[in-house]
């Protein structure tokens, strides 16, 4: 079988682009990724939310039953990072006292179907177990991925699953099951879920079995501050060389990120890309010019991923709000009108309609990520109140992100303005 990739003979290794690496702005990068969960002393400003964490799974840490908890807090607030940073010191700690301690992380994002997570959870524990188990990556679903899972968990005290971005599951059946695991005879392992959720109102959609036999505490996690924000990016100056960041460069991202809800995945964000542009046009330090500049191309990109990960219905109702912007006089739309344009994007797009209710609360989930705002105002009279919707972004940047297939968007225009 052919290499699909082959590897060439390359005669000048010298000058080769990809050779020429430039480590004039750099000392450590990975302190910069998003997903690493760094070492305590770098952890800033979550101490509270931490003991609070400590307290769930200090009993796991001694191969005792631990406790439930559904993590609630806006993007960037530290959910993931103290869950994790908690469970990966509890597993020590047990490892010290003689408990056999199994943790698995799992982000609904990318694994958006009960299948998933219950596959990537079995396929996690399976590289923790000494059984000689191989767990496929096809061809079952989940109720036999969670089988694989419930055998191998037989081995452990104590099982931690950290459920990321749980919302993105269209049901509740991975919580149910997971709470249940031992009541229901699955394992006699003690299993303790960390179920983590950017919206507030998540475990008011609970199933009441769910909410019964979940028995959780509920975290918030309040956004950063600027002061906190800039602790943190002090924490990670040594992923640049020395006297690589002019003075005002962590406290004009602390700032911009703390005008963004306190984020603080969007500031560790555009530090990092503020260095990539410095190393990209050769300069000797990273300015605040550096910083606006990443700041903006962050924000288009952070958008479009939102777009991009949401579901279909999500987007098409976004669309004829956008759609309804670019062509009206005007920038507020009843929810009558949205709903109109969605019928006809759902028409065009061979999908059944969801009704008018279900659309008003996707505009509302668009609200809640500040891509739209929503209020209730008076009708006139004999009109009654009514809520009217704004788009907060340029409306051609959401037509063009929705239907990114030129010949698609086409059509669908097209259909609109007949």
């Amino acid at each position: 079988m052919n290499d699909p990739i082959p590897t060439p003979d390359i005669e000048d290794f010298d000058s080769d682009p990809l050779s020429q690496r430039n480590e004039d702005i750099f000392a450590r990068r990975e302190l910069l990724r998003v997903g690493h969960v760094p070492e305590s002393g770098r952890i800033v400003g979550r101490d509270q939310e931490i003991s609070a964490v400590e307290d769930l799974l200090r009993p796991a840490a001694f191969g005792e039953p631990p406790k439930n908890a559904i993590v609630y807090g806006k993007t960037g607030t530290g959910k993931s990072l103290v869950s994790k940073h908690v469970t990966g010191r509890a597993r020590a700690i047990a490892t010290r006292n003689n408990a056999k301690f199994g943790a698995a992380y799992v982000d609904c994002d990318q694994c958006d179907t009960q299948t998933r997570v219950a596959r990537s959870l079995a396929q996690q524990v399976q590289q923790q177990s000494s059984k000689n188990i191989s767990v496929p990556d096809i061809g079952i679903g989940a109720s036999e991925y969670f089988k694989y899972l419930w055998s191998m968990l037989e081995e452990l005290d104590v099982f931690i699953a950290i459920v990321d971005e749980i919302d993105k599951l269209g049901d509740d059946e991975v919580l149910f099951k997971l709470s249940r695991a031992e009541e229901s005879g699955k394992t006699s392992c003690y299993v303790g879920v960390l179920a983590i959720s950017n919206k507030i109102e998540y475990y008011e959609r609970l199933n009441e079995r769910v909410k019964s036999s979940l028995q959780e505490a509920e975290l918030v996690f309040h956004p950063y501050d600027a002061n906190q924000l800039i602790s943190i990016l002090e924490n990670r100056r040594d992923a640049f060389k020395p006297n690589v960041l002019q003075s005002g460069v962590i406290p004009r991202v602390a700032a911009l990120a703390a005008r963004e809800h306190g984020d603080a995945r969007k500031a560790i964000e555009i530090l990092y890309s503020a260095g990539e542009l410095a190393a990209k046009n050769g300069d000797a330090q990273v300015t605040e010019e550096h910083v606006d500049a990443a700041q903006d191309y962050a924000d288009v990109s952070r958008f479009q991923e939102l777009i991009r990960g949401s579901t279909p219905h999500s987007k098409y109702a976004l669309f004829a709000l956008a759609y309804l912007t670019k062509i009206r006089i005007g920038d507020a739309f009843s929810t009558g009108e949205i709903y109109r344009v969605y019928e006809q994007v759902c028409d065009s797009e061979g999908a059944d309609a969801l009704s008018r209710q279900r659309v008003l609360e996707l505009l509302k989930e668009w609200a809640f990520s500040d891509i739209t705002e929503n209020k209730y105002t008076g009708g006139g009279k004999g009109q009654g109140s009514y809520r009217e919707h704004t788009l907060l972004r340029e409306a051609d940047m959401v037509i063009e992100t929705v239907f990114e297939q030129a010949s698609t968007k086409r059509d669908i225009l097209a259909e609109l303005q007949e």
